[in-house]
């Protein structure tokens, strides 16, 4: 993952504590729990490497349901969360190793910079303007609404979490690689400074191949 990214973000993972949950069904969140021994353990520094990566792949498998976990669940992904020191340390964390929780920590970063980017009313502009050109970028037509405002961004999130908590990976990727693409074409109509839209049009292109790296086989 480039660093970059955690730097820019902050690890704003709004959508891992958003208000409200994305419209539409969603699996069953009882199924989905930390073991707790391993938690324990994990905070007491005594796992091994191959425990860890069962635990990362527990936590990846939690994210996208932290929307409406039970107390207990919850409180322990607070707890592995704290012992790493931070949202952005759980990334790092989980990026290390392969299959979903690398694809899932990126995704994540993602999201925090997709957050970031719906809250400046110049790149919601931009986007707005991409679509009187290309209304339907590739890859979003069964995503995108007609209206395209400040919820537009978050939106396409929540849609990329629901695919992640029905286990459509293939999906989720596609969709997030999707959404940064569309962002990054969409800078050239923004009305900033070139070396600012410059700057988020890289870390989109960052963005998009980190995901795509972490999905490929063994990636």
């Amino acid at each position: 993952m480039h660093e970059k990214l955690l730097h820019r973000t902050g690890a704003r993972l709004t959508h891992l504590h958003h208000s409200a949950p994305p419209d539409g069904k969603r699996a069953d969140p009882e199924g989905y729990r930390l073991d707790q021994d391993m938690v324990g353990r994990f905070g007491a520094g005594t796992l091994d490497r191959q425990e860890e990566a069962g635990l990362a792949q527990e936590v990846a498998e939690m994210l996208p349901h932290s929307w409406d976990l039970p107390y207990k669940p919850e409180e322990a992904l607070h707890q592995v969360i704290d012992h790493l020191g931070g949202q952005d340390e759980l990334m790092r964390w989980m990026d290390g190793y392969p299959g979903l929780p690398r694809l899932t920590a990126r995704i994540y970063v993602l999201l925090g910079l997709l957050d970031q980017c719906s809250e400046t009313p110049k790149v919601v502009a931009a986007l707005r303007t991409s679509r009187t050109h290309e209304p339907y970028p590739a890859g979003l037509h069964d995503y995108l609404v007609p209206q395209t405002n400040a919820d537009t961004l978050p939106g396409l999130g929540h849609h990329v979490e629901e695919l992640l908590s029905d286990k459509e990976e293939e999906k989720a990727t596609a969709l997030a690689t999707a959404t940064a693409n569309w962002v990054r074409e969409s800078l050239q109509y923004a009305e900033v400074p070139k070396p600012q839209a410059d700057e988020l049009a890289d870390l989109m292109a960052h963005a998009e191949a980190d995901i795509d790296e972490a999905a490929a086989p063994h990636g």
